[in-house]
């Protein structure tokens, strides 16, 4: 993420576009009852393209350009708000912390698609687990070191921010986020009022939800594709 994207400018501006966003609900609902014009309806589309570009720029760690795209999508409802041609009312509510934690060794499109489905809460901040931990847990080393899959949880655009977890306490990370929600996996063990009646205890209260089910396919788990590479690869002389 740049440096113009720390994290209380990126919150900022999240926000911005959640407002623009439930504006342009707002307006569907108008455009539904046929009260608008073409000509207001192309304005709208413009303000959808500007936000559309606002997001993306923020998934790249661009809040300047972010800003601007925003700005001007704003700009333009506000003007037809002032004109009558739409009613608007702008509601303002800041983005929740979604908190996700994991080994993510090998890094495959089912990581991807849960990275997604929390980023649908709000902003997600990834813990990724510690060698020592998962060795601790699952009796083996990941094959690619915690700084590797760092790496490359940062760069998914659906995660807000990325650091290694504690090496001691898995909750030290929660606690100091201090997330809105918790975000599962459907495969972690985790026991959902457990933890949070031991966040609760830390004075952290959150919200635990769990992603829905499993995605399927045999290159959707690290240890798919672990028997994937032996099928195909270890036979060969």
């Amino acid at each position: 993420m740049s440096s113009a994207c720390g994290e209380e400018i990126a919150i900022r501006v999240r926000t911005y576009i959640g407002m623009v966003e439930d504006a342009l609900r707002q307006i569907d609902a108008q455009v539904d009852r046929g009260g608008l014009n073409r000509e207001v309806i192309s304005i709208i589309e413009l303000v959808r393209d500007y936000v559309s570009d606002a997001k993306y720029y923020m998934g790249v760690g661009d809040c300047i350009t972010a800003l601007s795209c925003v700005s001007y999508a704003e700009g333009l409802l506000d003007a037809l708000a002032r004109l009558g041609e739409v009613s608007v009312n702008w509601r303002r509510s800041k983005p929740a912390k979604v908190f996700v934690g994991g080994t993510f060794d090998l890094l495959h499109p089912g990581h991807v698609r849960f990275l997604k489905e929390a980023s649908a809460h709000g902003l997600v901040y990834a813990v990724v687990a510690r060698d020592e931990n998962v060795y601790r847990v699952k009796g083996r080393y990941p094959i690619l070191s915690e700084e590797e899959r760092l790496e490359l949880i940062s760069s998914i655009k659906y995660v807000y921010k990325a650091m290694l977890g504690d090496r001691n306490d898995f909750l030290n990370p929660i606690t100091s986020i201090k997330p809105d929600i918790v975000f599962l996996g459907p495969d972690q063990s985790v026991d959902e009022k457990k933890l949070e009646a031991d966040l609760v205890k830390r004075g952290v209260k959150v919200k635990v939800m769990r992603m829905g089910r499993r995605l399927s396919g045999k290159n959707l788990s690290s240890s798919g594709i672990i028997k994937e590479v032996l099928r195909r690869y270890c036979s060969l002389k």
